[in-house]
């Protein structure tokens, strides 16, 4: 398990992370979202033990990043979005020399090499040069030296950034096998995959994807964390977040006829729906709304009557379901209002405070032309005029010798 307890990381007075906090458990992979800018490199970095917090701490396996690193990121595996890779180095020469750095036992190493060349599909490859591979062959690799060793913990930073579709397809294959186990695959099914990548249950990683790709969040993730301006602003499932957000049941319709006539023929449905009309985009003679119900408004085959019986073409009729992209965008914007207050509220205060401290120099300077009068204790004015006295006293007495 993995544990981020009020992580903060701070540049002088801007907060690139500020005070996240969040678990991860095995078996799951978690996909990590957010803006260009939104703390997620930084974040990572500080999961790794490659940068340290300004604050808070994470523990990995009970293992502190911060007290006890080494121990800590024995469990990790990373891949970084350029991979580390060595390209005058064969497959086999690199995935050997990653072992070596991760202390895997001389005993284990070609066992380990097997398996993770097994798992990332690059039997045929093992012996070719790095630097004659295609890029997502490349990324193969890449892959294989993060998940050596057995890491509990594998970090995934843009895996898939730069790949044609074929190769995205096969990168995602490959990282949801990094959580399968035996129980969620049948005797029948690949054995040679089962007998190459699946590890029992209790053995089964922990996979933190960083990716802009929604889809591909969409397509591999088992939860979501979406971070903006260094906040932690959601974490959960996607089908959790879809529901959450899909709060009005939206449905649009393009037919063949004039905007008015369409708001003439819709209108037994204006005491239940806003109504909103947008025909700019349409082919001459073609108008289109978008009618919003509350949730649970199931009227997509009233809607087709009304129109059929009205005799109007009907070009298109659906029902728009929020997708993660919409509720990623709405999320993220709501986040940069609440940033942009904060922001103001800082500049306030910040203005406030050097107007007062301008008020108290202001009022502490004496008039234009007067000079300050000295600040002498008592103490002090006893010392002087005792000094005073001195020289006076040793002139009188050698007048009288």
């Amino acid at each position: 398990m993995i544990e981020v307890k009020n992580l903060v990381k701070r540049y002088g007075l801007i907060p690139a992370v500020d005070d996240i906090s969040f678990t991860l458990h095995p078996g799951k992979i978690y996909g990590f979202l957010g803006p260009n800018g939104a703390g997620k490199s930084t974040t990572m970095n500080m999961m790794t033990g490659y940068i340290a917090p300004t604050g808070g701490d994470v523990l990995i396996n009970d293992f502190s990043i911060m007290e006890d690193p080494e121990e800590a990121k024995s469990y990790i595996g990373y891949l970084p979005e350029i991979p580390p890779v060595y390209p005058d180095m064969t497959v086999e020469e690199y995935l050997r020399f990653v072992s070596e750095l991760k202390g895997v036992k001389r005993s284990e190493r070609k066992a380990q090499i097997d398996m993770a060349i097994n798992r990332t599909r690059l039997n045929e490859y093992r012996h070719r040069l790095i630097r004659n591979l295609s890029k997502g062959y490349r990324q193969r690799v890449g892959l294989a030296q993060a998940i050596l060793g057995h890491p509990q913990f594998i970090i995934l930073d843009e895996p898939t950034v730069g790949l044609d579709p074929k190769q995205i397809l096969e990168i995602r294959s490959l990282i949801r096998e990094l959580v399968i186990s035996d129980d969620d695959v049948s005797a029948d099914e690949n054995r040679e995959i089962k007998g190459a990548i699946m590890a029992p249950t209790e053995e089964r990683p922990i996979v933190l994807l960083s990716s802009h790709i929604m889809q591909e969040v969409s397509a591999v993730c088992d939860e979501i964390l979406i971070i903006a301006h260094g906040r932690l602003i959601v974490m959960d499932t996607p089908e959790n977040l879809i529901a959450r957000y899909h709060t009005k049941d939206v449905y649009e319709i393009e037919a063949r006829t004039t905007e008015e006539n369409l708001n003439e023929v819709l209108a037994p449905f204006k005491s239940m729906a806003e109504f909103d009309f947008d025909s700019n985009d349409m082919p001459e003679g073609v108008a289109k709304v978008r009618l919003t119900f509350e949730k649970g408004a199931d009227v997509a085959e009233l809607l087709f009557k009304t129109l059929a019986k009205a005799g109007v073409p009907v070009r298109q009729l659906k029902n728009e379901v929020p997708t993660l992209e919409d509720i990623f965008l709405r999320l993220v914007a709501k986040a940069d209002e609440e940033y942009a207050q904060r922001e103001e509220e800082r500049m306030k205060e910040e203005k406030t405070s050097a107007e007062a401290s301008d008020s108290i120099i202001f009022t502490e300077m004496p008039p234009t032309g007067e000079e300050p009068e000295a600040d002498v204790d008592e103490a002090d004015a006893d010392e002087t005029g005792a000094d005073a006295a001195e020289p006076a006293e040793e002139e009188k007495g050698g007048e009288e010798s």
